[in-house]
């Protein structure tokens, strides 16, 4: 049977397969290749200033004349006001921001990491280049700079990857954006829906990157239940081939979003030796971990995430996090060090066995979920 939902009427495309929009990694020759295959690219433009997003948007729109989206993160916990800062230090991120930029700088030399400027480790972080009336990476007016280009730019399709996109809601809908949220609770996907999002990626624990507490095949049905039968639900977290897609249409998603499997393709923008620690890890060899960006999000294991619950020690809440973990991301992306940052992947690591086009990993997801569908029909 052919792969098709109601999505594909709704977004232009030909199968209902979404590229999830990974910082650093679903850049726009990534983006453009997954939406030429026939499903939807998105860009993961987290930490991209305003700028670079502009020119990721319209270099995206010369590599194809299909939709394709933008993916970044709204957080409610950055984007209130500040609460007054607490006088006790233990409590009070700014104030720890000494202590633990000890702790990296004590890692960096246990592990004998090669030294980096500080542009380079501000980059590895993911923070924008410096400039004048630059927002502060993952702060309130970031996010808020990040939406007007955007809106802006009309961009086919937005999804907030954290977060509500409630408030920008009238203006996304007023130049025809198609609006998604990535939520990992029924009562998140709930509060979306009353804001009027056109669609909901329900994402489980299974899932790379920020993630949900609750697993991908108990999340995808209690979110069809709650709000299914008003907007379309895509399935998310650890789905990483045909077999996947077909499993999460039949838990009541009308499609897929998928992030790992195209880690490993030669258009991602991650590291050489990162798409090759991909390859080279099995299901077990992932971890959620803060200690990157301060929030939970699921990793290959390495040396950098196990010495934070060897010391102790609780990471930062975002944005702050991102400034202790900058220079070790800078080192060991410079050193090439599988064991210090192998970068983030879903727990379905273990079906991905070569680095392929995304052209290739789109058509064995489509087939894949097309045979596994065809495969139903005995059971009747």
């Amino acid at each position: 049977m052919a792969l098709k939902s109601r999505i594909c009427e709704i977004l232009g495309i030909e199968h209902p397969i979404f590229l999830a929009g990974m910082g650093g990694a679903s850049v726009p020759a990534l983006a453009a290749a997954v939406s030429n295959a026939g499903g939807l690219g998105v860009l993961g433009a987290a930490a991209c200033s305003p700028d670079q997003l502009r020119s990721w948007i319209r270099e995206t729109r010369e590599m194809t004349d299909k939709p394709f989206g933008v993916d970044t993160l709204l957080p409610a916990s950055v984007r209130r006001d500040p609460a007054p800062q607490s006088e006790d230090s233990t409590r009070n991120p700014a104030a720890l921001l000494g202590e633990y930029q000890e702790f990296t700088c004590d890692f960096i030399r246990r592990e004998h990491l090669p030294e980096t400027d500080l542009a380079s480790e501000m980059r590895a972080a993911g923070a924008p280049e410096a400039g004048k009336g630059m927002p502060q990476l993952f702060s309130k007016e970031f996010f808020e700079a990040q939406m007007e280009v955007v809106i802006e730019e009309k961009v086919p399709v937005y999804a907030a990857g954290l977060g509500n996109p409630g408030p920008w809601m009238d203006r996304l809908h007023a130049n025809g954006t198609k609006v998604m949220a990535v939520i990992g609770k029924v009562k998140h996907a709930q509060q979306v829906v009353e804001t009027g999002v056109d669609m909901i990626v329900a994402q489980g624990h299974d899932g790379g990157g920020h993630n949900s507490p609750v697993g991908t095949i108990s999340l995808i049905p209690q979110v069809v239940d709650a709000v299914g039968s008003r907007v379309p639900v895509i399935g998310a977290g650890g789905i990483s081939d045909g077999r996947g897609i077909a499993a999460a249409l039949m838990l009541g998603a009308e499609g897929a979003w998928i992030g790992t499997a195209f880690l490993a393709t030669e258009e991602a923008g991650i590291e050489r030796f990162q798409k090759e620690a991909i390859i080279e890890s099995g299901d077990a060899d992932t971890v959620v971990s803060r200690s990157l960006t301060g929030k939970p999000a699921r990793m290959i294991r390495n040396k950098w995430a196990d010495a934070w619950i060897e010391a102790g020690k609780e990471p930062l809440p975002m944005p702050y996090q991102s400034m202790i973990s900058g220079p070790v991301m800078a080192s060991g992306i410079k050193a090439q060090r599988k064991d210090v940052i192998p970068g983030f992947a879903g727990q379905g690591i273990g079906l991905i066995h070569s680095i392929r086009p995304a052209a290739e990993v789109m058509r064995e997801l489509v087939e894949g979920a097309e045979t596994a569908l065809a495969r139903t029909k005995s059971y009747e």
